[in-house]
């Protein structure tokens, strides 16, 4: 059963950064039709800013994320020995380097690993987690957070927030163009039928893309935290301490030291808020996971 999960889940993951890239290039293609007169042109232009923002995010992602959430690293074992040994077993089990650490001056139990690849690789924990999680319990936190590393799913989500930031600057492009009497597509051949759908529809795409591409987003966050639960369960041989650590952060209260932009990279939704439709939930419903890792 684990390791039929840990196979889906990653056939899961590749659909959606397929459809994820498809994405920008759909978007390119419709801002280079309407507003350039040319599709090679939109595509170049989203390969080329997609190329820029992964580069600079990738190089710069970790102490970004960890600014954002106002983390502060420990570099040495004494300023926290139960937090250090427990992150440097987990990485010893998954046959990764030993993370940077960081922890977060919050009340609300959580924590997330960010980085873009396990050399380079952080992972950061509250306040309220060390406070509240016995060591069993903070193990399976743990073991979760190291697996996020060790299938570079911190890599994932970097690239996944870098492509919502291109298909965002495409966007605004788009209508800033609009705005400012660009779109000669629009004065030309406006009597063909099979252009004006073709205008239409590359329009919906430009209106549509960013909703479309939060929904991506969305989906690969939580189809990585099954996965993260599933490999987590495979380090510790213990689904019983994540079940109960999970348990325990979903009944805490909101965190207020996380920032927004990187709530998906949580264990945890830091602000216990979720969709009724869970469409744009950034996480998978607890029970739904705890009845995942019971059935293991």
């Amino acid at each position: 059963m684990l390791f039929q999960q840990i196979a889906r889940n990653k056939r899961r993951t590749v659909y959606v950064m397929i459809a994820f890239f498809l994405l920008v290039i759909a978007i390119g293609a419709s801002l280079g039709y309407v507003f350039f007169n040319s599709y090679i042109a939109g595509i170049i232009m989203a390969a080329v800013i997609g190329a820029f923002y992964m580069i600079a995010m990738l190089s710069r992602s970790t102490d970004v994320v960890m600014g954002m959430n106002n983390a502060r690293e420990i570099k040495t074992p004494d300023s926290n020995p139960q937090l250090w040994h427990v992150i440097e077993d987990m990485a010893l089990v998954g046959k990764v380097p030993m993370p940077r650490v960081f922890i977060i001056d919050d009340e609300s139990p959580n924590a997330f690993a960010t980085g873009r690849d396990p050399e380079h690789s952080a992972v950061a924990v509250t306040k309220g987690l060390m406070l509240r999680l016995n060591r069993e319990e903070l193990e399976g936190v743990i073991a979760h957070e190291i697996s996020h590393v060790r299938n570079y799913d911190i890599r994932l989500q970097t690239t996944a927030l870098a492509l919502v930031a291109v298909i965002s600057m495409l966007v605004n492009i788009g209508f800033n163009s609009f705005w400012w009497g660009g779109g000669r597509r629009r004065d030309n051949e406006g009597g063909n039928g099979g252009n004006v759908i073709l205008l239409v529809l590359s329009v919906l795409m430009l209106v549509l893309g960013p909703i479309a591409a939060s929904l991506a987003q969305m989906a690969l966050s939580r189809n990585r935290e099954f996965l993260a639960d599933a490999s987590g369960v495979e380090l510790t041989r213990n689904p019983q301490g994540l079940i109960s650590a999970l348990e325990k952060i979903s009944q805490s209260e909101p965190m207020k030291a996380a920032d927004a932009s990187s709530s998906s990279l949580y264990i945890s939704n830091p602000f216990k808020k979720g969709s009724w439709t869970h469409l744009f939930d950034t996480h998978p419903p607890t029970a739904e996971r705890i009845a995942r890792l019971q059935r293991m």
